[in-house]
């Protein structure tokens, strides 16, 4: 009877230690495909949940107090987007009425002269959502706290589509499609985090937010005039590359330089399909 109650008391907390080892697992991001696809067939990257660098250190940036204090930010498991919205996608989702195509209107170029709300708008139809700050720094830089996706080596149009001297690296006024620029992909596989397009984020702007900002999921504001954006665009020079860079944009403008990607939550069961994407 004695050595029943122990076998049954050793099974019962072999078991509960199992369900924990797993759910902390699950919250990792671990037994989550790496890569899934989204409703509209883009391809989604598993960014798992854990600490990363958010911001940069006094010096380090050129706009204010924007990027500061430097912080240390835990997030949950999520995915996001492997490219920008393109034009192709974005109108299979959208009625011709409330389209927009930008300035540019090539299959695989990225939308732009979208704003916010059409931004959002899109990634709901999707079963999607527009990522936090947060989450787009993460999935830009890593967890080390890199200045670039690539790294700390500087922007060039090997890795970024960019501005300043060389007009969208050497194109003219337009983007490049999605992708063109594989040797700056983010650690997560993330590609035009840097240059291409600036993108539309869920949270309100505030200069001074990150003083004040949670250290778990940090969902930005509540309420403001502005939404961030993140991101440098094709005609922005090298020092707007940087992962930490963001500024605020009123979300009823649209740009020809502004587009955007979606995010979702890493959670078991609420994925559409594994695998290589598209």
């Amino acid at each position: 009877m004695i050595r029943d109650r122990r076998n049954r008391f050793l099974l019962a907390s072999l078991l509960a230690l199992a369900l924990t080892t797993a759910w902390v697992g699950a919250a990792k991001g671990a037994g989550l495909p790496r890569q899934i696809t989204g409703l509209d067939g883009a391809p989604l990257l598993l960014v798992p949940a854990g600490e990363f660098v958010m911001g940069s250190a006094p010096g380090g940036f050129i706009f204010g107090d924007n990027e500061t204090p430097r912080r240390r930010i835990f997030l949950k498991a999520f995915y996001i987007d492997k490219y920008e919205v393109t034009n192709q996608r974005f109108w299979k989702f959208f009625e011709p009425a409330e389209r927009y195509a930008g300035s540019f209107e090539e299959p695989e170029q990225p939308v732009v002269g979208v704003n916010w709300f059409q931004a959002q708008e899109y990634c709901t139809r999707v079963n999607r959502r527009l990522p936090t700050e947060a989450e787009w720094e993460k999935a830009a830089r890593g967890a080390d706290g890199r200045i670039y996706p690539w790294g700390d080596e500087r922007a060039t149009c090997a890795r970024a589509v960019m501005g300043g001297v060389i007009p969208s690296c050497r194109k003219g006024f337009a983007t490049w499609s999605v992708g063109s620029r594989p040797m700056g992909a983010s650690p997560y596989g993330a590609m035009d985090m840097a240059g291409n397009a600036m993108e539309w984020v869920a949270d309100w702007y505030r200069g001074n937010f990150y003083a004040h900002m949670p250290e778990k999921n940090p969902k930005g504001p509540g309420s403001g005039s502005l939404k961030v954006l993140r991101g440098g665009a094709w005609f922005n020079s090298r020092f707007l590359m940087r992962s930490a860079f963001r500024t605020g944009f009123a979300p009823y403008e649209s740009n020809h330089g502004v587009g955007f990607r979606c995010a979702r939550p890493a959670v078991v069961g609420v994925v559409e399909n594994s695998g290589s994407g598209g």
